[in-house]
């Protein structure tokens, strides 16, 4: 197929797919102990940043954790024509974490996205039909997009790669995300659960799940790209806080 031959508004855009979605995961190993630093920061000065090396693991308990969808992010970007990098999301996900603080390579994650909860920004009329319809993701046929991790390996004090098959237009192949641990605590007043987040990126090739409309001919960049990049940003709520108070019982 030619690129003269796609249809206009299809060139204009991506590829979706879904991406990924395996929100995020796995942290890393606490790292050993580091010194003391002897100088402290003047009060005109602000602290640096700490080094990605002394990440330490916050105390947050061991079990399972399920996506905050208020507090996560899936989107994916795609080349178009070699101009720009189109962008869009999903906005209909969810995930559940198993996450041992002190094995995280003993973490594991499975996600679930809707394709129908495509979004586009200022999409022509029809487009979000056509995409979402039987040339494209036919989400009729294949209702979920699914991430499964298989396996979680710590790559620095709060990174990992994480494993997993990625289910897309009914088919399923590896998909290695890049995580980060951004952190997370045991429980707060105002949140008596423990909360946890992750920052994850990976990359696929649409072509290998059946979605190849488009690909621009080896050596141009007259389509839309075959590579889809995948970014999440998510919260995860866990465990109650052992010492939470049950809500009051109503008065009667």
């Amino acid at each position: 197929m030619t690129y003269s031959t796609v249809r206009p508004h299809a060139r204009r855009v991506l590829w979706l797919s879904a991406g990924a979605v395996a929100l995020a995961l796995a942290a890393c190993s606490p790292p050993a102990d580091k010194k003391a630093e002897t100088t402290a920061p003047s009060a005109t000065t602000p602290a640096a940043a700490p080094a990605a090396d002394k990440f330490v693991m916050p105390k947050v308990p061991a079990g399972d954790y399920k996506l905050d969808p208020a507090h996560a992010n899936l989107e994916f970007k795609v080349n178009h024509l070699g101009f720009s990098r189109y962008t869009a999301r999903f906005t209909d996900f969810d995930a559940k974490l198993k996450f041992d603080p002190a094995n995280p390579s003993a973490s594991s994650v499975e996600a679930t996205i809707d394709p129908k909860s495509l979004t586009l920004p200022n999409p022509p009329a029809g487009f979000k039909d056509e995409l979402t319809g039987k040339a494209w993701l036919d989400a009729a046929q294949y209702p979920a997009i699914t991430f499964r991790s298989t396996k979680v390996e710590v790559t620095g004090a709060n990174t990992a790669k994480v494993t997993g098959d990625f289910t897309l237009h009914g088919v399923t192949k590896p998909v290695v995300l890049d995580a980060t641990f951004n952190g997370g605590y045991a429980g707060h007043p105002m949140d008596p659960h423990a909360r946890i987040g992750f920052s994850a990126h990976g990359t696929f090739n649409r072509s290998e799940f059946g979605m190849g409309f488009g690909v621009p001919a080896p050596g141009t960049t007259m389509g839309v790209g075959d590579a889809v990049d995948v970014t999440i940003e998510a919260e995860f709520s866990g465990p109650p806080l052992p010492d939470a108070k049950a809500p009051a019982a109503p008065a009667t």
